[in-house]
């Protein structure tokens, strides 16, 4: 491994995914533009088809994005003020935003220090007679120990609501993520691994009665049109995304073995480097399959690393700097700091690395050679 390497990676390259499916997404694009069809209707339709043959569950249901996926599924659960929500403390905002946004209360966890998802003890302990749901975190692309959050619900009598926001196609026990609890939800943010041209999001379940609530919430509880059955929300996904999304769907599984492969690479690269005693790098169990939405590494003097690293030209992010109990807008949560260590020193320390499906071995050979260089300054 060589210090003289200084190539500019991005951290993620949307246009080397986009320029071969150009002319297909045009077309896609003008399809629908043609039919002046925008809201649901047949592109819509024939996504969430699509998905519900892809993921292997009975119900998906397209909505605008995957923070309005976790707060339709909240109110189709009828949660609300005086309730409780077991989740993480270490998620993207939506994950206990949406909590908050339904009047119920987040109760945080603490992470598994390994896999940065919730710990499952942790559920156990945190569980009342006020709970109404608990949120498995699938980060990274990484799903959640489920058996055991699985099995605390079943005895609680408490739903699973799985945030897959970054996990589509990732599995725990070749089960799909999205499709273990009572309620999956998903992102298609333009920088997950299956993303749209914007915003949009997904809600999967195999509960009929929910799914039918779920699609009457996401059109304003209207049924028919201008009678309201329910107080719901414009949760619609656009016809113009949704055929986007046809268009991509085909490839996420070829995508997925790329971000695999790219891994793989960077697992042996590090080790030729002779990093791996001084950078902790991903793990998967071996019972799970871990689709990379990010590759996220630990580093000491995380910081200083990832200034050094923006000077060479390697694209970064911190995935994520600030637990949800450090918040300001949950300070009135009584949460502080020391409450959820291995969080707060997950946020201290993660550093996530380019890993989209069309880096280069010469790209990922920058990466490691500059992260080297930086690590040994």
């Amino acid at each position: 491994m060589t210090s003289a390497i200084r190539t500019p990676v991005k951290l993620l390259d949307l246009e080397a995914q986009y320029q071969p499916l150009r002319a297909e997404i045009l077309a896609a694009i003008t399809r629908v533009c043609d039919s002046q069809r925008f809201i649901l209707g047949p592109e819509v339709d024939a996504l969430e088809r699509e998905l519900c043959a892809h993921l292997g569950v009975a119900h998906a249901i397209t909505v605008s994005s995957g923070t309005d996926a976790l707060l339709a599924s909240f109110m189709s659960l009828g949660i609300g003020a005086g309730d409780e929500v077991i989740t993480s403390t270490f998620s993207f905002f939506a994950t206990a935003g949406c909590v908050s946004r339904v009047g119920a209360t987040p109760v945080f966890v603490d992470i598994d220090p390994v896999t940065f998802n919730l710990d499952p003890e942790l559920v156990r302990a945190a569980i009342t007679t006020r709970t109404r749901a608990i949120v498995p975190v699938h980060l990274y692309g990484l799903c959640a120990d489920m058996d055991p959050i699985a099995t605390v619900a079943a005895e609680k009598g408490v739903p699973i609501v799985e945030d897959a926001a970054q996990a589509i196609g990732a599995t725990y026990k070749s089960q799909q993520a999205g499709t273990i609890g009572t309620i999956g939800c998903f992102s298609f943010f333009p920088s997950k691994n299956l993303g749209a041209f914007g915003e949009g999001g997904l809600i999967t379940t195999n509960d009929s009665t929910l799914a039918s609530e779920i699609k009457l919430l996401r059109n304003h509880g209207a049924e028919p049109k201008y009678f309201h059955k329910r107080i719901g929300g414009n949760f619609r996904l656009d016809a113009l995304q949704a055929a986007v999304l046809r268009v991509k769907l085909p490839h996420l599984e070829r995508w997925t073995s790329m971000r695999q492969r790219n891994a793989e690479r960077y697992q042996t690269l590090f080790a030729s480097a002779g990093l791996p005693d001084r950078v902790v790098l991903p793990s998967t169990p071996a019972d799970r399959r871990h689709i990379f939405n990010q590759y996220v590494i630990r580093v000491p003097e995380r910081d200083r690393v990832r200034r050094f690293l923006d000077e060479r030209g390697i694209g970064t992010e911190i995935y994520y700097p600030i637990p949800f109990h450090l918040q300001e807008c949950f300070s009135s949560l009584g949460y502080g700091r020391g409450d959820f260590p291995h969080a707060e020193a997950a946020a201290d320390s993660v550093l996530a690395l380019p890993i989209y499906p069309e880096l280069t071995i010469e790209q990922q050979r920058a990466v490691v050679a500059a992260l080297a260089d930086a690590v040994r300054s």
